[in-house]
């Protein structure tokens, strides 16, 4: 502010003679103390302005990597698949994940209405890189996942096999969006979009954070080069082990009726897994070891 006082006490110099001229000379002085005043005050806000856009951006990011940088959990529960008749399709879905010096691991069995089962253990670097390994329903050993089955439907839901990371808040390109009300809540929004060298099916992941816990509340993911969008919804916001969760996740296509919806009804946050957690059968890539 003591810039801008001194800009506003400029004196203006004035000729008493009574020429036309002068008093033009006197008017253009206003006019450009004015503007001086104004680009002043202009300087004195914007700075600021960013400054607190880029400490909130980092306020997001920070605290969502933080987030999943520090989770160590078991959970059990089901997961169900909505047609839009109502009909409802449900699975038994068991987790646990921990977060190691290299990056998170996850590992989650989904068996079906019969005896199939479906068994994945996802990993993800600190930069954000995923790898996702397999067993499937008739297979005896695990392989890895090719990129393209990525973005099949789990088990017929509308949760997809990379659904179940959040990397997205690992990506470079991040943008901090005018901030928005979700229900209730008062919530950060934060777009990152995904570069070339991401293996992704996105193109883009917006997110709404909640301001006051910083986990997010609704999320949208645009697929690439269709647009096509998916929604996911969290409810029950609760905190278990000091950590926060959701107790449901709904995940909705465009343009697809019915939804999917991951429910926990039990688990630790505070699990305390080792690397021997996350065994994961004999992969083929094993096997071709041991030959």
């Amino acid at each position: 502010m003591d810039l801008t006082r001194r800009m506003a006490s400029l004196p203006l110099r004035r000729n008493f003679n009574g020429h036309p001229e002068t008093r033009r000379d006197n008017s253009v002085s206003r006019s450009s103390r004015a503007c001086i005043v104004f680009l002043a005050l202009w300087l004195l806000v914007q700075p600021s302005s960013a400054f607190a856009a880029s400490s909130d951006l980092e306020t997001v990011l920070n605290g969502s990597r933080q987030r999943i940088e520090t989770l160590d959990y078991r959970m059990s529960g089901r997961l169900t698949r909505i047609d839009g008749n109502g009909k409802r399709t449900n699975y038994k879905f068991v987790a646990k994940a921990h977060w190691f010096p290299d990056g998170l691991r996850l590992l989650c069995e989904i068996s079906g209405p019969g005896s199939e089962k479906t068994s994945l253990l996802l990993q993800m670097n600190a930069t954000g890189k995923v790898t996702i390994e397999a067993m499937l329903p008739g297979q005896k050993v695990s392989s890895a996942l090719p990129f393209e089955h990525w973005n099949d439907p789990l088990v017929g839901t509308d949760f997809s096999f990379e659904d179940m990371v959040e990397n997205q808040f690992f990506w470079k390109s991040q943008e901090l969006l005018p901030a928005e009300k979700y229900g209730a809540r008062d919530c950060f929004v934060l777009k990152s979009k995904s570069g070339s060298s991401d293996r992704t099916y996105y193109d883009s992941v917006t997110s709404w954070i909640d301001r006051g816990i910083l986990y997010p509340v609704h999320v949208v993911k645009t697929l690439r080069g269709t647009g096509q969008q998916k929604e996911f919804i969290y409810y029950g916001l609760r905190q278990v082990g000091g950590a926060w969760s959701a107790s449901q996740v709904e995940a909705k296509l465009q343009g697809k009726p019915g939804s999917s919806i991951l429910v926990i009804e039990a688990g630790s946050g505070k699990a305390n897994l080792g690397r021997k957690d996350f065994a994961f059968g004999n992969s083929t890539a094993e096997g071709e070891k041991a030959k």
